[in-house]
């Protein structure tokens, strides 16, 4: 498998080198070298924003056997800043299947590594916390000065990176609620969720005003998922605090900018929470859902007041906060994505809470 296959090459922040093969584009990319524990799903991994600025690790040792296509997409394009995997796989077999995973990134312009031992990778990772790193297809490369280039890389900005930043109205036929969705940079999913459930949707950017977001006078909010650093989201957080009284769903990072927005603490996770496979319990129900994650931040449910609002949701796993019902204003928000159709039992059900919210405070359906 690995006759004349180009060397690539995993340099990570503590001077661990893991040596593979190269796949998708060649070149060097820099990022937090994270992992997710998805076993299927790699396209909308790899085109999911909330990933921007990262090294994305699969811990499933075989990728790529059903292909890509042109419809599987989160968003637009892929945003992470490279992909590592144990092996790939270069015949896929489906129906759907349209270009191989090795196709699919160089058509996207990513950097990979395949070959590596993604077990003792991952368990590095979870013994150490996401750490920099580095993948480059240079054989000359110079340990020193990589290791210099991946101590001093920081992801900021990086919702400005991935959300569209502009407005747009999508009408729904026999619409009963205008909904205004913050795109922090949201899934497509969303959108398409609102709209089956008879919403207009208006898409505003992750820097809209406080104005802005009245004017589109809307009877409910949508915080979208997104990446990055939920305290960067600074006027988006005093926004919120003028907006208590409308019905908000938040998600994602939208949970965690909403939560800031109520003067909680959020904290950074040792290695966070990604994957489609990520256990979360009801509180209320102790009904245990499999939800879809991409999370480096989390709620410290313990600055819940009462008078605030109750943690709904936590993480079987780490028992952290993954949702919270607030009481001193008409809002859910969780820390996992309802719209990632990740199996039978979804939790897109949080969206028919949200409209029950809106017709509540209108004192009943439309």
């Amino acid at each position: 498998m690995f006759e004349n296959e180009k060397k690539a090459y995993l340099i990570l922040a503590d001077g661990t080198v893991y040596i593979g093969y190269s796949f998708g584009c060649e070149g060097q990319a820099v990022g937090e070298v994270v992992f997710t524990t998805g076993m299927t799903g790699y396209q909308e991994t790899l085109t999911d924003p909330c990933y921007y600025g990262q090294l994305v690790t699969q811990t499933f040792p075989l990728n790529g056997n059903y292909g890509t296509n042109d419809e599987d997409y989160t968003s637009d394009k892929c945003h992470l800043s490279g992909y590592i995997v144990r092996e790939k796989c270069d015949f896929p077999s489906n129906f759907r299947c349209k270009y191989s995973i090795d196709e699919f990134l160089k058509k996207q312009n990513v950097v990979a590594i395949y070959g590596i031992d993604t077990r003792s990778l991952t368990r590095k990772i979870r013994e150490n916390g996401v750490m920099g790193g580095m993948i480059t297809t240079d054989e000359n490369y110079d340990l020193s000065a990589c290791l210099d280039i991946i101590k001093g890389y920081k992801v900021t900005d990086a919702v400005k990176a991935v959300a569209s930043g502009e407005t747009k109205t999508i009408a729904c036929d026999d619409a009963k609620y205008n909904v205004a969705v913050i795109d922090l940079g949201a899934r497509k999913n969303i959108e398409k969720f609102l709209l089956d459930r008879k919403c207009n949707v208006t898409i505003l950017p992750y820097n809209a005003s406080l104005e802005q977001i009245k004017a589109v006078n809307p009877d409910g909010i949508v915080i979208s998922d997104g990446p990055g650093d939920p305290n960067e989201n600074k006027s988006l957080i005093e926004a919120l605090k003028s907006l208590k009284s409308i019905p908000t769903f938040a998600i994602c990072l939208g949970h965690l900018v909403l939560a800031l927005a109520n003067d909680l603490e959020v904290n950074k996770l040792k290695y966070g929470h990604r994957g489609a496979n990520q256990p979360v319990v009801d509180v209320k129900k102790g009904v245990t859902y499999v939800t879809t994650q991409n999370n480096a931040y989390a709620v410290n449910g313990e600055t819940l007041a009462g008078d605030i609002g109750y943690v709904s949701y936590v993480n079987a796993n780490d028992k952290t906060c993954e949702g919270i019902k607030y009481t001193n204003n008409p809002a859910i928000s969780v820390q996992f994505a309802p719209s990632a159709c990740g199996g039978p039992l979804d939790t897109d059900y949080l969206f028919d809470e949200f409209i029950e919210m809106i017709e509540s405070k209108n004192g009943g359906a439309k």
